[in-house]
C-alpha cells in the first residue's frame, strides 16, 4: 500500500536486530561506505555489490571486523535477488536501479530502504546519538537528512558519556526492584529522576545517587519488611 492510500499514516520506530542477518547493499560508493559500517556496527551479514567499489570500502572488507561480516561483489544487481535477504539499501545515484530494487522488495516482503530516494523506500534511516546502550534517534522521516544530522550534532556535544552510566545505575536498580518486588513496573522512577540522580551521576556520587533511587522507589523498606518476615 502506498502512502497515498494512508494519508494521516505515521511511520512505526523500530530498533532492528541485525545480528547474524543478511542484508543486501546495492552500490559501492562512500554513501555505501557509511551505511554498511552502521550495519556492520549491528552485527549485520552485509553483502554489497556494485559495478564499481570505492577504495574506502575494499579496504574496510579487508580488514578484520569485530562484529558482522562484509562481502562485496563487483557486479550489478541482479533482478530478484533481494529475496535472498532480510533487508536491502540502495546507495545508487540512479532511480532507475533504485525503483527495481524497491519493486523487488514488494514483492519479495523485503523491506528497502533508498539513500537520498524516499519514493523507494519502504523504511528510512534515523540519525543516531549513542552513549553505551543508551540511544537517541532523529528522524524526519526522510524529508530533510541534512536537519537530521545537524540535530544529531547539537546533541552529541550534550550527550555525555554520564548518561551511559546513569542507564548502567538505572538498570541496576531495575534488576534490584525485580528482586525484592517481583516487578519493576512501580512508582517513583520519574521522582528520582526529578530528584537529581543524573545529577549525582554526572559528579561521580553513584552511590547517593543509587540511595536516592531506592528511597523513592520504596525498596529500603521493602527490603527491611521482606528481611523481618523470612
Amino acid at each position: 500500500m502506498s502512502e497515498s492510500v494512508f494519508p494521516d499514516a505515521r511511520p512505526f520506530p523500530v530498533n532492528l536486530r541485525l545480528a547474524g542477518k543478511a542484508v543486501l547493499v546495492v552500490g559501492a560508493g562512500l554513501v555505501a561506505h557509511r551505511k554498511i559500517g552502521q550495519l556492520l556496527e549491528a552485527g549485520a551479514n552485509v553483502t554489497a555489490v556494485g559495478p564499481e567499489v570505492h577504495p574506502a570500502l575494499e579496504q574496510l572488507a579487508s580488514e578484520p571486523l569485530p562484529v558482522g561480516s562484509l562481502t562485496l561483489e563487483r557486479r550489478r544487481y541482479t533482478s530478484g535477488e533481494v529475496g535472498a535477504y532480510l533487508l536491502a539499501v540502495t546507495c545508487t545515484d540512479d532511480p532507475a536501479v533504485n525503483s527495481r530494487v524497491h519493486k523487488d522488495g514488494i514483492a519479495s516482503g523485503v523491506w528497502v530502504n533508498s539513500a537520498d530516494d524516499p519514493e523507494n523506500c519502504e523504511f528510512t534511516l534515523a540519525s543516531v546519538v549513542r552513549q553505551g546502550d543508551l540511544q537517541i534517534t532523529i528522524s524526519t522521516e526522510g524529508r530533510s537528512p541534512a536537519l537530521a544530522m545537524w540535530l544529531r550534532k547539537k546533541f552529541e556535544r550534550e550527550f555525555t558519556a554520564e548518561w551511559a552510566e546513569l542507564l548502567d545505575l538505572l538498570s541496576d536498580v531495575r534488576d534490584e526492584a525485580r528482586h525484592e518486588l517481583g516487578t519493576s513496573e512501580i512508582h517513583g522512577w520519574i521522582e528520582a529522576l526529578d530528584a537529581g540522580v543524573p545529577e549525582l551521576v554526572a559528579q561521580g556520587e553513584h552511590d547517593a545517587a543509587r540511595q536516592v533511587l531506592r528511597e523513592h522507589l520504596g525498596l529500603s523498606k521493602a527490603a527491611t519488611e521482606l528481611k523481618a518476615s523470612a
